[in-house]
């Protein structure tokens, strides 16, 4: 199985790496999208959230890092990919989700491999980290050490 990590990992927090990890267990390759829309600002581009990601897996073949714009299904598609990879870190998350799970095998007919974060991981919070950091807060204890350059 070949899954699609679409828009959402985020090279700030360790939390999206330990989803990753345990794909990797379920599935032959994962394929990291970075998501680009030109009209959002986010605090690192898309190329340097990719170059991040790329170095950060550098070491292991079944990852695969990508940008894309548009539907996540087509981008899925066009990877080759077999299903969506998605992260749940509350039971919020869970439900908008499922939710969305539903939608996609619905209308496209994908079908979405739902994860639930490590128990460790459930309380980070990439948009916190993004936050906490622009304001000069520590967020040592939440960073992957190898993204530290990037900041």
């Amino acid at each position: 199985m070949k899954l699609f990590f679409p828009g959402s990992f985020d090279p700030f927090t360790i939390g999206h790496a330990d989803l990753v990890e345990r794909a990797l267990r379920l599935a032959t390759q994962v394929v990291i999208a970075v998501g680009v829309n030109d009209e959002k600002k986010p605090l690192l581009s898309a190329a340097v959230r990719k170059q991040a990601i790329s170095d950060f897996y550098k070491d292991e073949p079944r990852v695969k890092v990508t940008e894309y714009k548009g539907l996540t299904v087509d981008a899925l598609r066009e990877a080759g990919c077999d299903a969506l990879l998605r992260g749940i870190r509350s039971v919020s998350d869970y439900d908008k989700e499922r939710n969305l799970a539903d939608i996609n095998r619905a209308i496209d007919g994908v079908e979405t491999v739902l994860l639930v974060a490590s128990k460790e991981m459930q309380h980070v919070s990439s948009s916190l980290v993004r936050e906490l950091h622009l304001y000069g807060r520590g967020v040592d204890n939440l960073v992957i050490e190898t993204f530290k350059p990037y900041f």
